[in-house]
C-alpha cells in the first residue's frame, strides 16, 4: 500500500506541526487522465531546523517551494507518496505544484463516464488517507486544518465542496491555463472551518440538484442527470428534516457546518462517506426500479448515520484510527435510535438492528480475525480492513447496552458536554468516558475492559430442571467462552417465557436480571411452570449468541414460529436459529425446514429477506452435497408457492420472487422464471422493471437457458451503467470453461472499474457451478500476493475476498490457504483476508458433516 503511514510517523509529525491552512486550486478542464493541482500549506513548528514529509500520491510534481525555496523534484518519493521537507522554519508557507491522476477505482478524485449521455462525473472519496491523491497534504487525523479551494471546470457543470461556493465566474473558451476547448467557470469556496484531510470534498459535473431549506440550513440533493428522473429528492428530504430535528434535540450543538448536500454519485466504494456538509452517497440508492421497503428503511439509516458524523467525527474527529469504532459505532447507534423516536419507522428499527447489524457483528467476532472493538491500528494498512461487522455493528450493539446501564438521558448528557469541550479538535476514547462517567456517576473502567478490550462473543444458554408436574425446580443461565477468548462478561437480560395457544405465543412471565460468571440462578423462576418457548435475552439487551432448548427449538419448527405477535422475539428467534446453525449446533435441513414452515408468516419485510438470504447460503454452502438439491428443492417450492399467493404488488411479492431467482436451478423453476421475463406469465401487480429483468436474466444464464447473445441483447435494451454492471455479471456467470476462463483474466488484468470489477468477480463465483471453479484455487495463490502490492488497496481488497475460493468447499482450500501464509509471508492485512476465507470454508466442512449426520 503507497503511503502507508505508521502510527508512530502520524504521532512524530503530529507533534511536529500545527497545520493552519490549505489553499487548494485545481483545474478539470486539461484532460481525461490528469488534472492540474496548486495547493499552498501554511503550517508552524515549534521545532525549526527539523525535518518532515508531505503526502502526495500519484502525482506528476512540476515545482515545489518552501519559504520561496525551490526543492529539488527528484526527491518525490512516488512509490511511498511522499515529499521530504527538510530544514523547516517556525513559520512556513509550502507550495506544491502538480499533475494528479484521475482514478477508476473509487479511491481520490474518481472520474466517471455516463454511458447514456457520454457526459463526465468526479467524485472524492478520502476515507482513510487518500486526500493526497488529489492535494498535497498532511494525510492524519490530528492534523486539523482550514481549507480554501478554487476549482476551474467545464461551464456545465456543477461543483460542490465542504462550504457553499462564494462566487463563481463565466470564463471564455481560452480561459483554461493550457487554454480550455469549451467555456468554464472558476468555482470559489471560502475557508472552512477547520476539519481532518479524509473528510474535505469535492465532486463536479453535469449533476442534477434538487433545493431546498430546513431550520436555516441550506439543503442540496444531486445525482447525474440521466437518473434525475428516479431520484425521490421529497423522501431523503424528509428523512434529513427529521434527523436534524432530532440530532439538534439531543445534541443540544447547531450543526456546524452552513449547508448540506447529498450526493448520490456513480461508482461508489462504499454506502456513504461522511464529508462535512458534502455527504456522498451510493448511487444504487437512487431507486431506478422499485425495491421493497426495508431498502429504503436502510437508506434512511444510512442518511442518519451520516448526519451523526457530523457531530461525531467531523466536529470532533478521533485522534487516530485506533478509534474508528468511536465514529462508526456512535453513528450506527444514533441513526438507528434516530429512526425509532423520530421516523415512520418506529420502534420496528430496533428489530432491524437485532436482525441485520448485530447478525453481522456475530458473525466477524468469530473469525480468526476478530479483535476488540477499540482495536490496535498500527498503520494504514492495519485500518483499511478494519472497516468490519465489530467496529460498527458490534460498537453501536455495545453502546445500546452502555445506555442501559448509564441511562440514555445520562449518555446524552455526557455526549453534549464531550461535544461542547472537544468541538473543532481530536479525542482519544477516555474522552468519552470521561464525560459519560461525570454524567452518569458511574465508573467505567471494568465495563470499557469487559467489553471495549476483549475479543469474541458470549453464548448464553438456558439449563433447567422440571418437576413431574412440569414446573421448574431450577432455572440458571449459563455463559460460555471458547478457550482462547475466555472472558465472560457481565450482561443486563429480560428471560421471557411463552406459551402457544391457538397458534399464537403470548408472553405469559419476563424477569431482567444481571448474568455475571459462568453460571447465574435465576431464583425468580423456580415454580414457573414450563413454557413452549424460554427466549434469553429477550428485548435484545445484550450483546450475545442465545441458544434455545430442546422444547423451545422444538416449538418453533413445529410452526410456533409463526404465532408470534411482535417482530422483535420473532427476529430474535431466527437469529437464534441461524447461530446454532452456523456453530454446528442445528443441521442445515432442519434450519432450512424452519424457514420454510415460517417464512410465510413473517410480516417484517427486513426479517423476511435476511431470512431468505441465510437459508440460501445454508443450502449453497451449509447443506450435506447429497442432500442440497432436495434442500433446493424445498426452498424453491415454498417460494414459487409464496410467490403465487402473495398480494398483488406488494412489497412481499417483490421479495419472494428475488429470493427464488437464485434457488431456481429445476427446468420447472426455470420456465417460470423465463415466462415472468417474456411477459407471458407474469403475477398480477409485479412490474417486471429494468433490474428485475437482470434478476432474472441472471438466474436464467447461471441456469444455462440464456447466453451471450441475450446478455447482449439485454444490455442494448438497457444501456446504463447498471445495465453495464449487470451485463458484466451476466457474462462471468455463464457456466461454461470458456467463459470462466474469460471472466479470470478479465479480473487478473486489473484494467475494469471498481464497480464492473466487482460485479465481473461476482458472476465468476456462482454458488451453482463450482466445479468450474476448479482451476482457479491455485490460480489464485499465485496471483494474490502480486495484486495485493500493485494495486489500490480497495481493488486488491476486491480481488483478496472476492475471488478467494470460498465455492470450493474441500479440505485441500484450507490447506492451499495454510501453504500460501507459511511460505509467502504476506503483509497483516492480506493474511487477515485469507484467514478469514479459510475460516469460512472450514465452517462450511463441519456444517455439511453435522448436516450429514
Amino acid at each position: 500500500m503507497a503511503g502507508n503511514l505508521t502510527r508512530d510517523e502520524a504521532r512524530e509529525r503530529a507533534r511536529l506541526l500545527d497545520v493552519e491552512s490549505y489553499e487548494v486550486a485545481l483545474d478539470l478542464t486539461e484532460g481525461d487522465e490528469r488534472f492540474e493541482s496548486v495547493t499552498t500549506v501554511r503550517f508552524t513548528t515549534d521545532r525549526p531546523g527539523a525535518s518532515t514529509f508531505i503526502d502526495l500520491h500519484g502525482a506528476q510534481v512540476r515545482q515545489v517551494a518552501l519559504n520561496g525555496v525551490e526543492l529539488d523534484v527528484s526527491a518525490y518519493d512516488a512509490d511511498k507518496g511522499r515529499f521530504p521537507l527538510p530544514s523547516l522554519a517556525a513559520s512556513n508557507v509550502l507550495r506544491v505544484d502538480a499533475d494528479c491522476a484521475y482514478m477508476r477505482s473509487g479511491e481520490g478524485l474518481h472520474r466517471f463516464v455516463d454511458p447514456v449521455d457520454q457526459r463526465v462525473y468526479l467524485h472524492s472519496q478520502f476515507e482513510t488517507a487518500d486526500a493526497h491523491r488529489m492535494y498535497a497534504c498532511f494525510d492524519q487525523p490530528d492534523l486539523k486544518a482550514s481549507f480554501e479551494l478554487t476549482v476551474l471546470a467545464p461551464g456545465d457543470w456543477e461543483v460542490v465542496s465542504n462550504a457553499a461556493a462564494s462566487s463563481v465566474e463565466d470564463l471564455p473558451a481560452e480561459g483554461g491555463r493550457h487554454g480550455a476547448v469549451q467555456p468554464a467557470k472558476r468555482w470559489r469556496f471560502p475557508a472552512t472551518p477547520v476539519m481532518s484531510t479524509y473528510i474535505t470534498a469535492l465532486v463536479a459535473g453535469p449533476y442534477h440538484k434538487v433545493t431546498a431549506e430546513h431550520d436555516g440550513i441550506p439543503l442540496g440533493v444531486y445525482c447525474r442527470a440521466s437518473l434525475a428522473e428516479h431520484l425521490d429528492a421529497d423522501n431523503i428530504l424528509e428523512v434529513t428534516r427529521q434527523g436534524f430535528d432530532f440530532f439538534h434535540r439531543v445534541f443540544g450543538v447547531r450543526y456546524p457546518f452552513g449547508k448540506y448536500d447529498q450526493l448520490f454519485v456513480p461508482e461508489f466504494n462504499a454506502g456513504a462517506m461522511e464529508n462535512a456538509g458534502c455527504v456522498t452517497y451510493l448511487e444504487d440508492y437512487v431507486f431506478r426500479s422499485r425495491v421493497t421497503d426495508a431498502v429504503v428503511e436502510r437508506r434512511a439509516e444510512t442518511i442518519l448515520h451520516e448526519m451523526a458524523h457530523m457531530w461525531f467525527g467531523d466536529l470532533v474527529t478521533m485522534r487516530w484510527w485506533d478509534d474508528l469504532w468511536l465514529n462508526e459505532s456512535f453513528a450506527t447507534y444514533m441513526s438507528v435510535l434516530a429512526q425509532a423516536e423520530a421516523t415512520r419507522w418506529g420502534k420496528g428499527a430496533w428489530t432491524t438492528f437485532a436482525n441485520v447489524e448485530k447478525s453481522w457483528a456475530y458473525r466477524q467476532d468469530q473469525l480468526p480475525s476478530t479483535h476488540p472493538i477499540a482495536a490496535d491500528i498500527p498503520d494504514m494498512q492495519a485500518v483499511e480492513v478494519n472497516f468490519d461487522g465489530i467496529t460498527y455493528a458490534k460498537g453501536a450493539s455495545v453502546l445500546k447496552q452502555l445506555v442501559a446501564y448509564v441511562g440514555l438521558d445520562n449518555f446524552l448528557a455526557g455526549v453534549r458536554d464531550y461535544f461542547t469541550e472537544h468541538a473543532w479538535g481530536n479525542t482519544e476514547l477516555k474522552d468519552l468516558l470521561g464525560a459519560l462517567e461525570r454524567t452518569s456517576g458511574r465508573d467505567l473502567s471494568s465495563w470499557s475492559k469487559e467489553w471495549l478490550e476483549t475479543a469474541w462473543v458470549n453464548t448464553l444458554r438456558p439449563s433447567f430442571t422440571v418437576s413431574p408436574d412440569g414446573r421448574f425446580e431450577r432455572f440458571e443461565v449459563l455463559q460460555e467462552a471458547p478457550a482462547d477468548y475466555p472472558t465472560l462478561r457481565s450482561h443486563r437480560v429480560a428471560i421471557g417465557l411463552y406459551s402457544l395457544a391457538d397458534g399464537v405465543l403470548t408472553r405469559t412471565r419476563r424477569v431482567e436480571l444481571d448474568v455475571v460468571g459462568a453460571r447465574t440462578v435465576v431464583p425468580e423462576l423456580a415454580g414457573e411452570r414450563q413454557p413452549d418457548l424460554v427466549l434469553i435475552n429477550d428485548d435484545d439487551l445484550t450483546y450475545a449468541k442465545i441458544r434455545l432448548d430442546e422444547r423451545s427449538l422444538g416449538t418453533l419448527v413445529a410452526g410456533g414460529i409463526t404465532g408470534f405477535t411482535e417482530s422483535l422475539p420473532r427476529a430474535l428467534c431466527w437469529s437464534a436459529a441461524w447461530d446454532m446453525t452456523r456453530d454446528g449446533e442445528m443441521s442445515t435441513r432442519d434450519y432450512v425446514r424452519l424457514v420454510v414452515s415460517g417464512v410465510g408468516t413473517v410480516k417484517d419485510i427486513t426479517v423476511l429477506q435476511a431470512v431468505l438470504r441465510q437459508a440460501r447460503l445454508a443450502v449453497q454452502q451449509y447443506a450435506d452435497p447429497a442432500w442440497r438439491a432436495e434442500g433446493l428443492a424445498l426452498l424453491s417450492a415454498e417460494l414459487r408457492s409464496l410467490l403465487a399467493t402473495a398480494e398483488p404488488g406488494s412489497d412481499h411479492q417483490l421479495a419472494y420472487l428475488q429470493a427464488f431467482a437464485p434457488v431456481a436451478t429445476s427446468a420447472e423453476d426455470l420456465t417460470v422464471l423465463s415466462a415472468i421475463l417474456d411477459g407471458s406469465d407474469v403475477p398480477e401487480g409485479l412490474s417486471v422493471d429494468a433490474d428485475l429483468r437482470w434478476t432474472l436474466v441472471h438466474a436464467l444464464v447461471s441456469g444455462g437457458r440464456l447466453g451471450e447473445a441475450d446478455i447482449a441483447a439485454e444490455l442494448e435494451r438497457d444501456p446504463t451503467a447498471t445495465g453495464e454492471r449487470s451485463a458484466a455479471l451476466c457474462r462471468a456467470t455463464i457456466p461454461t470453461a470458456e467463459a470462466k476462463a474469460a471472466a479470470w483474466e478479465t479480473i487478473v488484468g486489473g484494467k475494469l472499474a471498481n464497480h464492473i470489477a466487482r460485479t465481473t468477480v461476482s458472476g465468476f463465483q456462482d454458488p451453482h457451478h463450482p466445479e468450474l471453479l476448479e482451476p482457479y484455487r491455485e490460480a489464485y495463490f499465485a496471483e494474490v500476493g502480486r495484486i495485493y502490492q500493485e494495486w489500490t488497496f480497495d481493488q486488491a481488497q476486491t480481488f483478496a475476498v472476492g475471488c478467494f475460493p470460498s465455492l470450493l468447499i474441500e479440505p485441500e482450500t484450507v490447506a492451499a490457504a495454510q501453504d500460501y501464509l507459511a511460505t509467502a509471508k504476506p503483509p497483516q492485512a492480506l493474511r487477515r483476508l485469507i484467514l478469514e476465507g479459510a475460516d469460512g470454508v472450514s465452517r462450511a466442512l463441519r456444517n455439511r458433516a453435522k448436516d450429514a449426520s
